[in-house]
Order: C-alpha cells, then structure tokens, then sequence
C-alpha cells in the first residue's frame, strides 16, 4: 500500500461501483470487491478493471484481506415500500446483513475488526416493520462494537437533480472513539 492510501476498504454488494468511486476519491485503497450479478461485475470490471468475487455467502472472512472500511450496499428489496416488505425473512437477500455481521465478527476474532462502516439502503429501512429493522440493525452493530447512526438522504440535497433517498448507516469502532485515537 502506497504513502498515499492511509485505509483500506472493502466494497460488499457492489454494484457497479459507487462506493469504490467514494474510496478513489478519499485515497482508500479497495482491497477485496463481491456482488452476485454478473452484469454488475462486467460493469465493475470495466470500470476498475477486476471482477468482483461472485456469491458473498461463500466466502470465508478469514480469506478476505486486511481492510479498515467495510461498505456494502446491501440488498434494498425485502426493505422496500415496492416490495413484498419481507425484511430479514427474505432469504437470500433479506438475510445478507447476517453476512456483514459475520464477517465482521470473523474480523473480530482475528483482533481485524474493521474501524469504520459505511452501509446504504432505502430509506424505508428506518421505518420497515414499525422500526423494528432498523432497532435490530443498530443493535447488531452495537453489540458488535460500533456507535452507529442512520441519516437518511438524496442527491438533491447536494446539488444533483435527482431526488432518491436512501439511509447510511455509519458505525465506527467504539474503542477508537474510546481511547481518542
């Protein structure tokens, strides 16, 4: 890793991108890329020029690199108002923020737990099944050891002309905050 990349990050739920455009442009060096559908990794492979590992499910923590920032985009559908509002029952994607907390429980026991963690999804995700979803999400990563917050935005609030709102979940490693490092 070069002088110039202080973090490195990880991009779960990738997508074509969009989180690995925010790492470039905050010198944070992508270490390890997944997403499950194939257009979105020959999109991301054109972009960056690496294909994103398939099926996150069947990866083992332990095999992903040293990272400092997990971001992920985690599926949006069981969560949604146009969906069947399933949540975490939707198996197959209402159940991949098990994922993220595996791994970074797995993280956990190597003494690798990722400093900062940067989440998105539909802004229902605050109010799906009368916040019960999103009480569980900061109590998961609560107990994993994160102080965590939700903000719900859209690109209109930052000069782009188009309104889709959607909630980051910010967690940073509590004994960080804790020792003033």
């Amino acid at each position: 890793m070069s002088n110039k990349n202080k973090y490195t990050g990880i991009d779960l739920f990738c997508g074509i991108g969009g989180f690995r455009l925010a790492m470039q442009d905050n010198d944070v060096k992508c270490v390890f890329s997944s997403d499950i559908d194939n257009f979105a990794q020959q999109t991301y492979n054109a972009n960056f020029g690496e294909v994103p590992v398939g099926d996150i499910t069947k990866i083992e923590a332990k095999d992903i690199p040293h990272f400092d920032i997990l971001t992920a985009g985690f599926p949006c559908q069981p969560f949604s108002q146009a969906g069947k509002r399933q949540g975490f029952s939707d198996e197959g994607r209402g159940n991949m923020f098990d994922y993220i907390c595996a791994i970074i429980e797995e993280r956990g026991k190597l003494d690798d737990k990722p400093r900062f963690l940067l989440l998105e999804n539909v802004s229902n995700l605050k109010g799906h099944d009368n916040g019960n979803t999103w009480r569980i999400i900061q109590e998961r990563l609560d107990a994993l050891g994160y102080y965590v917050s939700g903000e719900i935005l859209s690109p209109h609030q930052f000069g782009i002309p188009q309104h889709r709102k959607r909630i980051y979940i910010v967690g940073l490693r509590k004994d960080l905050v804790d020792s003033k490092e």
